[in-house]
């Protein structure tokens, strides 16, 4: 897996960026507009966290898993743009608040016990995912979005399980 490149990133920002012209996707919102926001800024959080388990993690496996994030979230994220900018929804630019406090406590972290605190959180971000976008599927109403839902959950249980067997490897 090679790292991706600021490029890369900036490109996903220019695109996600280009949504805050349109309607947004706010709390109250419709039950899909609302998904897409949780989405986005979950899918922002993953992006960040494995940028920076680039500088902070000690541990090979740590970092391929987090280059391996970076890459399929940054696809999941422009996936999601592209169907919000369709739709006029305002997509964040950054996580939100919950999803930021989450980065600013790993950002404290270096080595080993950012390997262990990743690993975890990676798990808890992957479990919840799963619940988000079954849910999505469950009850949303917007064919397409639910469609994309349907193809990224299977990648996200696949996230999941590559994440528990990551927080088995880095101990307790």
């Amino acid at each position: 897996m090679k790292p991706i490149g600021r490029a890369a990133v900036l490109l996903v920002g220019a695109a996600v960026g280009v949504l805050t012209a349109g309607a947004g996707a706010e709390e109250g919102g419709s039950v899909d507009s609302r998904f897409a926001l949780k989405a986005a800024s979950a899918g922002l959080l993953e992006v960040k966290l494995g940028q920076l388990a680039a500088d902070r993690a000690s541990s090979a496996e740590v970092k391929m898993f987090a280059a391996r994030m970076v890459d399929e979230h940054l696809k999941s994220n422009l996936e999601l743009a592209t169907l919000a900018t369709v739709r006029r929804w305002t997509l964040p630019k950054e996580p939100d608040a919950k999803h930021q406090a989450q980065y600013d406590k790993l950002a404290k972290l270096s080595g080993p016990d950012f390997d262990r605190m990743y690993a975890r959180q990676m798990v808890e971000n992957h479990q919840e995912a799963v619940k988000l976008f079954e849910k999505e599927i469950k009850n949303g109403q917007d064919e397409q979005l639910i469609q994309w839902a349907t193809k990224t959950l299977a990648v996200l249980k696949e996230h999941l399980k590559l994440a528990q067997k990551l927080k088995e490897n880095q101990g307790p």
